[in-house]
């Protein structure tokens, strides 16, 4: 798939006086920020793989004409307050756009420098509510929220697990307890009370004494809103007590470095993501360029290429890179990416992409259902 149609392109040559004169012909920088050190590194290796795509092909594209995107990788480590100063430092380098970032714990603070500074911020994995809840016109997220993740999860619970001893864990972070607390909630409200409701400590290495609580409740499906390192970590300890219970978890668990943690073990694990952009016709070039780079398309990589072809696209259309207006030209109507249609609604949530059950095997995933 070309950056732009045809048709794309062609507008965007009606446009090119009004770009030249906004952009003079300079560098325009924009950023993609989240972990790229840490325990969440894999997740940030993926935007950072889908925003290089991305303004390679912007670039090469001639789009925006004289107009050279250059992009910036920031490190927040999904820590709160390093994500508050490389929020700052990019406001200070007069980015046009953030991609980013990954943790909620991390986005939400951050955005609160970006909507004072008017720039645009693009999340492709905060999925947590508080990002858009707070009426920020600058704040988007391109990937779904944790009130609708989270309500696919206990569905799906309650079809196949009604009748089972169940536990519901997360890492007390702001994206793995607020997803926990929705999935515990809809339980509550079909009638179905989970037998244990726990938090852990993230950046353990040892999760045995939880492991040993959940196996003596002889808990048969365990739902564990938190990330990947923790969860494969529990599940691997989990497996080597024969405690004999089935995990469910969030999105984060879309990366290969799960498996790599759980090994064998994570055979049969469940966990809800946004449906696979890898299948999409539209992504089909990107997803051959990748691969040939030796780069994966999985998870969050295209969602996050997809995070700039939607601002790109806005720009043309507002014939400016003004936050403000680029803004209103995002809510404005629909744009094809590689991740299919994105709508923005008024709050900067995307209307279009749902959750789907998937399960790990044999190093694969597969969706359920």
């Amino acid at each position: 798939m070309a950056f732009f149609s045809k048709g794309s392109v062609a507008g965007a040559m009606v446009l090119a006086s009004v770009l030249v004169s906004v952009a003079s012909a300079d560098d325009i920088y924009i950023a993609v920020a989240g972990p790229m050190t840490g325990s969440n590194a894999a997740v940030g290796a993926q935007m950072r793989y889908g925003a290089s795509a991305a303004v390679d092909d912007l670039n090469s594209s001639g789009v925006l004409l004289d107009t050279k995107i250059r992009l910036i990788v920031a490190d927040d480590a999904c820590d709160p307050k390093q994500a508050v100063a490389v929020a700052n430092r990019l406001v200070s380098d007069q980015v046009r756009l953030v991609v980013g970032h990954y943790c909620s714990s991390s986005s939400i603070p951050a955005s609160d420098v970006y909507a004072e500074a008017a720039i645009i911020q693009i999340s492709s994995g905060s999925t947590n509510p508080q990002l858009t809840e707070r009426g920020l016109k600058t704040v988007f997220r391109i990937c779904g929220r944790d009130d609708q993740q989270g309500l696919v999860a206990a569905d799906y619970i309650l079809r196949h697990y009604s009748k089972s001893k169940i536990a519901i864990l997360d890492d007390k972070s702001t994206a793995g307890k607020g997803i926990a607390d929705i999935v515990a909630s809809r339980l509550n409200d079909a009638g179905l009370q989970p037998l244990m409701r726990q938090s852990y400590m993230a950046g353990e290495k040892d999760y045995t004494a939880l492991v040993t609580r959940l196996k003596r409740e002889a808990i048969q499906i365990a739902y564990i809103g938190g990330y990947y390192t923790e969860i494969g970590l529990i599940v691997r300890q989990a497996a080597d007590a024969q405690a004999g219970f089935t995990v469910m978890a969030n999105d984060p668990l879309m990366t290969g470095e799960f498996w790599a943690i759980a090994s064998g073990a994570a055979n049969g694990t469940l966990f809800t993501f946004m449906p696979d952009a890898t299948k999409k016709a539209e992504a089909a070039d990107v997803v051959a360029r990748l691969k040939a780079s030796n780069r994966s398309p999985e998870g969050y990589t295209l969602y996050t290429y997809a995070a700039i072809q939607a601002w790109a696209d806005a720009v043309k259309r507002a014939g400016s890179f003004n936050a403000l207006r680029v803004a209103k030209a995002l809510r404005s109507q629909e744009v094809e990416t590689v991740v299919g249609q994105v709508r923005f609604d008024a709050k900067g949530d995307n209307a279009s992409p749902g959750f789907v059950v998937n399960r790990w095997r044999d190093n694969a995933v597969e969706m359920v259902e």
